[in-house]
Parts: C-alpha cells; sequence; structure tokens
C-alpha cells in the first residue's frame, strides 16, 4: 500500500482552495479596475453632444471664442477616458464608432474654420448620432463586463463548494474514521488491555500516529512486567543513598569526637572503600614539598595510577587529594563533599594544634621569665657574695683547703648559672605553627649562626603522627643534643634525620663526625643529658647514645606517633 502525507494531502487542497479565490479575487478586481473609466468614458460622449450644440453659435462669428469651444471639444473626444474606452481589450465596433465619430468631427471643424453654419446645422444631426451610437456601445461593453464578472463568480463559487464537499466526504472516510478508531484503541489501553489491532491508513501521519500506539501499548506491557524489578532497583538506590549518609554522618561525628591521627584517617579510607565498594583508596595530604601518603588495610597497589581524584582543598589552600580506584563510576558529588570534609577537618585540627602550642609557648615563657627573675638573680647575688667573701677573708683564715672550697663553690654557681642559661633558651624555644619541620629549620638557622659547623636536615616524619606537645619536646631534645655536639663532640658536620621506622616507632637520629662517646662518659652526670632522658620519656619514647662507624657520635631518640604515646 503506497503511502501519501496526509499534511502534503490538506496542503495541496488548501492550495487548490486558495488559489481558485484569488483567482477569482484577482479576475474581479481587474474586471473592475478596468471598469473604472467606463462612467467617465460615457460622461465625456454625452458631453461631446452637448458642446457640439454650442459650436453652432461659433461657427459664423469667426472670433477667437470659435477656437477656444473647438480647443475645448477637442480635449473631450481625445481625452483619456474615451482612448480607455477604446483599447486593446475594448470591441471591434465600440473601436470603429470611435474612429466614426472622430471622421466627422473633421469635417464638422472645417465648417466651423470655414464659417460654414449652413454647412455645419446640417451635419450636426448626424454627428450627434453617432456620438448616441458610440454611447451606447459603451454601455453595452460595460454590460458585459458585469456579466462575465458575475457568471465566473458563480462558477468559481460552484467549484470552490464541491470541492468542499468532496474534501469533506474524504475526510471523513480517511481521516475521521481511523482516528475515532484510534481513540478506541487509546481508551482500551487506558484501562490495561494491551493487545489490540490498530487500523491501517494511507497516510503516513496516521500510520505513524497508530504505529506509536501500537508501540506505547507494548511498551506499557513491558513496564507492567517489569515494574516489580524496577521498584527493586528503586529500593536498591534509595539503600545506596542512605548509605551514603550514613557515611557521611559517621565520617563527619567520628572527625568531630576523635583526635585527627593517621590511625582515624586511615580507618575513614576504609570506610569509604567499604561503604562505595571501591578497590583501593588513599588519602595523600602535602604539606610544602613533603607529602604523607594514607590508606586503609589493603594498602594501595604500588604500581596503580588512580582511576578518579579529589582536590583536598579549603578555600585557596590546597591540603592534598583524594584518590580513587574503582572499576565502576564513583558518585562524583559524594567524594567532592567527602574531600571538602576532610579538608575542613584538617584546618580545624591544625588551628587546635596551632592554639594548644601557643599556649605552651605561653606558659614555658612565663616560667622562662620567673626563672630569670628568681633563680638568675638568686645566683647571681651568689657569685657577688662569694667575690666579696674571698675578699675580706684576711691571711690567717685563708689555707690551701679554704681556697680550695671557695673556688669549688665559684665553679659550681658558673655551672649553674651556664645550666640556668641554656633551660632559659631552650623554655624560650617557639613554633609559630603547626609544622615541626619549618620549626626546627628556624632552631638550626639560629644555631648556623653561632658555629661554623656544617648542620643539615632531612626531615621524613607524617604530620598527622605528631601532637603539638611532641612538637615541643622534640625539637628541645633536638636542640640540646646539637648544642652538645656543638660544644663538647670536636665535629665538623652534623647531621640529623627524621624518618618512621618499620617497626611503627619514629626516629630521630643527631650524628656528628667528632671525637665518639669520651664526652659523652665525661659528661655522663651532666644536667642536660638528664633532661633529654626526661623529655625521651614524656613521649614514651627512648634517648640513646652509640658511636658511628666513621668515627663521631649518634643521639637516637625513638617515639611512637601521637595516636599511641603518652606525654604531657
Amino acid at each position: 500500500m503506497k503511502q501519501t502525507s496526509l499534511t502534503s494531502t490538506i496542503l495541496g487542497v488548501m492550495l487548490v482552495l486558495i488559489l481558485l479565490s484569488s483567482g477569482l479575487a484577482s479576475f474581479a478586481l481587474g474586471n473592475l479596475v478596468y471598469s473604472l473609466g467606463d462612467s467617465r468614458a460615457i460622461n465625456a460622449s454625452g458631453s461631446l453632444r452637448m458642446q457640439s450644440y454650442r459650436l453652432m453659435f461659433y461657427a459664423n462669428s469667426g472670433s477667437k471664442e470659435a477656437d477656444k469651444k473647438i480647443q475645448q471639444f477637442e480635449d473631450t473626444l481625445y481625452s483619456d477616458d474615451l482612448k480607455h474606452a477604446i483599447s486593446w481589450a475594448a470591441p471591434a465596433a465600440l473601436g470603429a464608432q470611435y474612429s466614426l465619430a472622430v471622421d466627422k468631427w473633421q469635417t464638422m471643424k472645417q465648417f466651423i474654420q470655414q464659417e460654414n453654419s449652413r454647412s455645419y446645422a446640417a451635419s450636426l444631426k448626424d454627428f450627434v448620432d453617432t456620438i448616441d451610437l458610440l454611447v451606447l456601445e459603451m454601455e453595452h461593453h460595460a454590460e458585459f463586463k458585469l456579466k462575465v464578472l458575475a457568471i465566473s463568480q458563480l462558477i468559481g463559487l460552484g467549484v470552490m463548494l464541491l470541492i468542499a464537499f468532496i474534501a469533506v466526504r474524504y475526510t471523513r472516510k480517511r481521516v475521521v474514521q481511523p482516528l475515532q478508531q484510534m481513540m478506541i484503541s487509546a481508551e482500551t489501553i487506558s484501562k490495561g488491555q494491551f493487545e489490540l489491532e490498530m487500523p491501517k491508513t494511507n497516510y503516513i501521519e496516521l500510520t505513524a500516529l497508530s504505529d506509536a500506539l501500537q508501540s506505547t501499548a507494548r511498551e506499557l506491557s513491558a513496564l507492567y512486567r517489569n515494574l516489580e524489578s524496577q521498584v527493586e532497583d528503586k529500593t536498591r538506590e534509595l539503600s545506596q543513598a542512605h548509605l551514603e549518609l550514613t557515611l557521611m554522618y559517621d565520617s563527619l561525628l567520628m572527625l568531630h569526637t576523635r583526635p585527627l591521627d593517621r590511625q582515624l584517617l586511615s580507618k575513614l579510607m576504609q570506610k569509604l572503600r567499604e561503604t562505595q565498594q571501591f578497590d583501593a583508596v588513599r588519602l595523600v595530604l602535602i604539606d610544602e614539598d613533603d607529602s604523607e601518603e594514607i590508606s586503609d588495610d589493603n594498602g594501595w597497589p604500588r604500581i596503580s595510577a588512580p582511576s578518579a581524584r579529589f582536590a583536598v582543598r579549603y578555600d585557596n589552600t590546597e591540603l592534598g587529594f583524594l584518590d580513587i580506584n574503582t572499576t565502576h563510576t564513583p558518585n562524583q558529588p559524594l567524594l567532592i563533599n567527602y574531600a571538602m570534609m576532610l579538608a575542613r577537618s584538617i584546618v580545624i585540627h591544625n588551628s587546635g594544634e596551632q592554639r594548644q602550642q601557643l599556649a605552651l609557648m605561653e606558659e614555658r615563657g612565663i616560667i622562662a621569665r620567673e626563672l630569670h627573675d628568681s633563680l638568675g638573680q638568686l645566683l647571681s647575688f651568689l657569685k657577688i657574695q662569694i667575690s666579696l667573701l674571698k675578699k675580706s677573708l684576711n691571711k690567717e683564715c685563708r689555707s690551701e683547703i679554704v681556697d680550695a672550697q671557695m673556688s669549688e663553690i665559684n665553679e659550681g654557681i658558673n655551672t649553674a648559672y651556664a645550666q640556668l642559661r641554656e633551660l632559659l633558651a631552650t623554655f624560650r624555644l617557639t613554633t609559630k605553627e603547626p609544622n615541626l619541620k619549618r620549626a626546627m629549620e628556624a632552631m638550626l638557622e639560629q644555631l648556623r649562626g653561632q658555629t661554623e659547623i656544617g648542620i643539615t636536615l632531612d626531615y621524613k616524619l607524617p604530620g598527622t603522627q605528631l601532637g603539638a606537645n611532641q612538637h615541643i619536646h622534640i625539637l628541645q631534645l633536638t636542640r640540646e643534643a646539637t648544642l652538645n655536639a656543638i660544644k663538647h663532640a670536636n665535629a665538623t658536620q652534623i647531621a640529623i634525620v627524621c624518618e618512621p621506622g618499620d617497626d611503627g616507632l619514629l626516629y630521630i637520629h643527631i650524628s656528628d663526625n667528632g671525637i665518639g662517646l669520651a664526652h659523652i662518659r665525661e659528661r655522663d652526670q651532666h644536667f642536660g643529658i638528664g633532661i633529654m632522658h626526661e623529655r625521651a620519656s614524656k613521649l614514651s619514647g627512648v634517648v640513646e647514645f652509640t658511636g658511628n662507624a666513621e668515627g663521631g657520635t649518634t643521639v637516637s631518640l625513638s617515639f611512637p606517633p601521637q595516636e599511641t604515646s603518652q606525654y604531657e
């Protein structure tokens, strides 16, 4: 069955009707336009009769008035109105009658110019009869045009009515009936009955509509059959959304109720991996040139590029990134918000660490001032008193034993005063931010200005495993060991290495190329070494003194990370 376009058919019918009506209107308009000058031409012809009678009075006058009237007569005779009446579309009889009137006028004009009124009067009646016949021909031509216009309009209207009648009958049979059948089919579909036959038509649009209804019926049937599985899918999606919300809530609760350390971050990575069914998850924290990788118990594959990466950023500060390794498409909004939550928690933690460090520094500054104002002044007073006592003793009271005891007391006061100065310098160490590496670099830069010994630092400690209280103890212990090497080891190089160990402990090694352990044994009872052991105990760690293979001494501090250590 060859199909055609319904819209094209309707458009064709409409075009036929439009063209037919337009043709009739154009013909009527043209006819009216052509007939506009008929009345003026008839009036002009009637005017010629009147003027011809008037010219009879000027036929023998010989005055200039006769010429003027002749000119007026000819203006009317040769006017555009009369010429329009004898155009190419006018009948030949009308043109011949007009030519006859012009010829007779030429004869009468000669009579007037010859002042032959008798001949003019004799030919006047014949000329008037000719003008009357011309008017009659014009009237017949105008009637003919009106009849043609009326007949053409009647015929056109009849044709249009016939086309409209045929179009209505054809539309009812070929369009309306198939549409009614489709409406019945649509009602059947709405009642849940999908097995039905659609009407066949010759038109593309109706066929497309019929096919669409048929396809809709099949799809609805399949939809009803698969509705239960779709409900299960939606339930699964809602369960996944619930798991994601639970993940965010639990993670936020853990971040706000527990200290932010490596162990907590590792548990968060494990929770994220298990909830989202990722292959691997890791958090990489970046601090200047250093970076720290935190993953869950499964670890991160060594030879594996992340399938997705999300920046851990707060405002314009880059804190690191969150790497995801998975075979399925991750939930982008969830992971972006999760990375943002981690960034905020890290910033809040760093701010708390900084406030805690500032509080410790302020407390130690107060202690340093109190020590300086009390013990410092007391030792200075004792030193002055010993000098005065030594001068005031007369020769009878002085002996070698007394002088030796006086010298020993003076040396003890000097030693105590030097130890007090070192203790005050240690108390006045400050860290302006929760970053041990920068604080240690600042401390060593101060010491480099006091000696020509080369001092190097190799720092590899992860920031998340160190607390604010640990910072100050590590900093002070490192300073004490470095000062001992500067003052007593006769070294030219001092190397400080800070790194995590394979046993889970953190290590700090201060090595020099000096005289070895001899100065340590000589100063075994030195007050500073005792303080170093005390600070190591505050870190739940130990400090050891060993010799180097190349000579010199290594002071090693080992201690657990902040989540397992017990310190002030």
